[in-house]
């Protein structure tokens, strides 16, 4: 049986060893850099906030996200991190994270919810089809390392 919960403080340390799950999933295992405290901060100061599913004890999926807001739509819930163990894969527990997702996008006034994901990633582009999502082409992500002082 699988539950869905909010996480809580203690519930970071299973989201970060997620999150580097779905690095290596993304074929990029030494892309994480951000600590535990920094996931801590981050939850303390309310900018962050998961989702999990578990199947009794055991988290076996997130999804990690956060407000936004859109100069063109208004406000926005992004959706960082979305994962399902392996061992948990093809079992309904995506469609339900993602459905609590939406429904929290729903809850907090948003107008839209965006993420990205990877253009070689076929079967998730076909889930968020399937779901209704768009997924943009003509629109490429910019990003800069920032020296930590």
């Amino acid at each position: 049986m699988i539950t869905l919960r909010q996480a809580e403080k203690h519930d970071l340390s299973a989201v970060l060893d997620l999150v580097k799950d779905l690095a290596v999933f993304e074929k990029e295992p030494d892309a994480v850099r951000a600590s535990l405290e920094e996931y801590q901060k981050s939850y303390d100061d309310g900018i962050i906030k998961a989702i999990l599913a578990e199947s009794g004890e055991e988290v076996v999926g997130m999804v990690l996200y956060y407000p936004i807001f859109s100069s063109w739509n208004g406000r926005t819930l992004y959706l960082e991190d979305f994962i399902v163990k392996d061992s948990h894969r093809n079992m309904g527990i995506g469609q339900m994270l993602f459905d609590a997702f939406v429904e929290e996008a729903h809850k907090q006034g948003c107008r839209q919810a965006k993420w990205q994901v990877l253009d070689w990633n076929k079967e998730a582009i076909r889930f968020y089809e399937r779901n209704g999502a768009s997924i943009e082409t003509n629109w490429w992500n910019g990003r800069m390392e920032l020296k930590r002082e």
